[in-house]
């Protein structure tokens, strides 16, 4: 698969995951399609990470990797919660 294949790999990858992130963790937020585009796929580099030092797997491609589907979700979840924690836009519904 070549750069555009994996780039629109992760752009898909990247909505999925920050999508359904967005519908697990509690409270508003108010972010843009892009914006969870963006924070989908840095949850997918985040799964990525820690399922390189959970489980060792893909030591060939080192720590900062595109995720599995799951891993991706795991990841955007983590960093969905951190970005609503910390942005000053949050709302508790």
């Amino acid at each position: 698969m070549g750069w555009l294949g994996t780039a629109v790999f992760a752009i898909i990858i990247g909505l999925i995951a920050g999508a359904v992130a967005r519908l697990v963790v509690p409270g508003k937020q108010d972010m843009s399609i892009p914006m969870t585009i963006l924070l989908g796929i840095i949850g997918s580099l985040v799964g990525g990470f820690l399922g390189k030092l959970i489980f060792n797997k893909d030591a060939n491609e080192g720590f900062f990797q595109l995720s599995g589907l799951i891993g991706s979700i795991i990841g955007a979840i983590i960093v969905v919660f951190i970005w609503s924690r910390f942005s000053g836009r949050r709302s508790v519904t």
